[in-house]
């Protein structure tokens, strides 16, 4: 392994230092005195990178073999380094400072100079925890949360993470930050994850930055979201050479939070990250060449990078697998598809066992077998996946793979909808509006659409309006709320609200009365289909509202909703046509 002379002993450990340590040590000085210099030197140097940032194994198997490797330049040969590594592990095997302790852990750990022993491992971290070790402890923790050298505790590695942050472990706070955003071993608290994170984060833990801007970026945890101070996070990270923040500042731009959509800047950015070998980065990578954002659009490559990534990533595995089923650089091969998404399926990818359930159900790249198909999703829902539970409602609704159960279809859509999922939402308001698989309840339907419209449903914004609109539908009446939830779903790209808001313009009460707003609006939605603005739009030429007067466009308007059923067409095409 080659390595670089890092000289700066404050943060490395190096030849120098050790020698102009030892050089102070008469020539008979003992094989301890030596071992507490160079080992005491080592510890800190580790314990400082651990500060800094999160445990990422080969990341710190690397860091940690390096630093070892600064001592080749005093022992000047290989085989002397491994008879001193040797000579090291039986020497840290009689200490009873905690400090050794969790120094012989760590090479069991990460299988330096002595084959990797979990259960050994663990066994050392928790007598250095017990000594009251801070490190050791968030290792023990790790050890507790990964299942690794005993069976996972999620509660017991919560205890030793907080036990070590309440300390003043500066890696222990980030990590106890971590269980109480996600929910390992306590319930999810943003409040707490987020002090505890500002906590890391003041003392230079880069990781906590980083988790606290996605904070920012999100509005979790008692803090405002704002995107502007989410990218000056990752900023700020990415110019001090910390590859995760280049891959979010790459998002950043990708996405427009708190600056202008770049998708150039977020391609250079991405394969920055990349090239360092951040996996998130390599995977939107291939996004960005799929759809030619940012950089000339190229399939084949996107299916080359994808295709490597796959090899160790099971998110980029089910995305190769989406690849051959569209035909994305390749020739269209469902049944790769369906092999890939049965593979990352077996290794636990909750979306590829979606979407294996989904491929039986359509029995697409495989026989079809809606019954496997009901089975894989109720296994997921069960296990609190929300898109799983969302999908088993709607094979309770329709009856596949299992008989039609509206109440279960009512229960499952509604635990979907507690969990987030924004359409799950929307048709728990509707079951609530029309009392299917429940009782009738129409304060609560508006609730849930609210919730849904809240997460950006455009259906649900429409539904708002329509509440609004209408006398009874748990709300006041409130044609200037009806209108702010029609405009926003048809900004969103809804044909039927586009015609909404049309219709408010052309007879509004509350809103000002603007025929060519109307007859914009009634044009859009005309274009996309919805019958009513094709009338409208129809009358409006005819009568030369909002527009100039055009007998032939009202003709050929009045004909288009004809044919789509409309009645109140026919007798006004009729009209025109005598």
């Amino acid at each position: 392994m080659s390595y670089n002379g890092l000289s700066i002993s404050e943060n490395n450990l190096s030849s120098t230092s050790i020698q102009t340590n030892i050089s102070k040590i008469s020539y008979g000085s003992t094989l301890d005195k030596i071992n507490n210099i160079i080992i005491q030197k080592l510890i800190k140097v580790i314990n400082r990178k651990h500060d800094k940032e999160s445990i990422n194994f080969q990341d710190f198997q690397q860091f940690i073999n390096q630093q070892i490797l600064q001592i080749l330049e005093f022992y000047q040969s290989s085989d002397n380094l491994i008879k001193w590594l040797n000579n090291l592990i039986k020497w840290l095997t009689k200490q009873v400072n905690p400090q050794y302790i969790y120094l012989l852990g760590l090479l069991y750990y990460y299988n330096i100079g002595i084959k990797e022993n979990s259960t050994k491992a663990l066994e050392l971290f928790l007598k250095a925890s017990k000594g009251n070790y801070l490190i050791a402890q968030v290792y023990l923790g790790k050890c507790y949360n990964d299942g690794y050298g005993i069976e996972c505790n999620k509660n017991l590695a919560f205890d030793w993470y907080r036990k070590s942050a309440e300390n003043d472990s500066i890696i222990g706070q980030f990590y106890l930050g971590n269980c109480y955003e996600f929910g390992v071993g306590t319930t999810k608290d943003f409040i707490k994850s987020v002090h505890w994170y500002k906590k890391a984060a003041k003392s230079g833990n880069k990781s906590a930055k980083l988790n606290l801007a996605n904070c920012y970026r999100l509005g979790k945890g008692g803090v405002r979201k704002d995107g502007r101070k989410a990218f000056e996070f990752h900023k700020l990270l990415a110019e001090q050479g910390n590859i995760n923040a280049k891959f979010q500042l790459g998002y950043c731009y990708d996405e427009g939070i708190g600056i202008d959509i770049s998708k150039v800047k977020a391609f250079e950015l991405y394969k920055i990250a990349a090239e360092k070998g951040n996996n998130e980065a390599q995977y939107n990578l291939t996004i960005l060449y799929q759809y030619g954002e940012g950089i000339d659009k190229d399939e084949k490559k996107a299916f080359k990078l994808i295709e490597k990534l796959a090899e160790n990533d099971l998110d980029a595995q089910l995305q190769l697998g989406y690849y051959y089923y569209e035909g994305i650089g390749t020739e269209i091969n469902k049944s790769k598809a369906f092999e890939l998404s049965k593979a990352a399926a077996e290794k636990g990818n909750t979306n590829a066992q979606l979407i294996l359930g989904i491929l039986y159900q359509i029995g697409e790249g495989v026989a079809k077998n809606e019954k496997k198909a009901f089975e894989l999703i109720k296994d997921l829902a069960e296990k609190d996946y929300s898109d799983a539970q969302f999908k088993l409602g709607y094979y309770y609704d329709e009856g596949i793979g299992i008989k039609k159960d509206l109440k279960k279809s009512f229960y499952w859509h509604q635990k979907a909808a507690e969990n987030g999922n924004k359409t799950a939402q929307y048709n728990i308001g509707k079951s609530y509006e029309l009392g299917i698989g429940t009782d009738k309840d129409l304060f609560k339907a508006f609730y849930y659409y609210a919730k849904s419209a809240e997460n950006g449903d455009i259906y649900a914004k429409f539904q708002l309006g329509y509440c609004y609109i209408n006398v009874g539908i748990g709300v006041c009446k409130n044609e200037t709320r009806a209108f702010e939830f029609y405009k926003e779903s048809a900004d969103q790209g809804y044909i039927d609200a586009q015609y909404k808001v049309g219709y408010i313009y052309n007879y509004g009460t509350q809103i000002d009365i603007d025929k060519e707003k109307a007859f914009n609006h009634f044009k859009i939605a005309a274009e996309g289909g919805n019958v009513d603005a094709q009338y409208s739009l129809a009358s409006l030429y005819e009568q030369g509202e909002g527009t100039e007067k055009n007998t032939e466009n009202a003709i050929y308007w009045y004909k288009k909703a004809a044919e789509n059923g409309c009645q109140e067409a026919e007798k006004g095409l009729n009209l025109l046509l005598k």
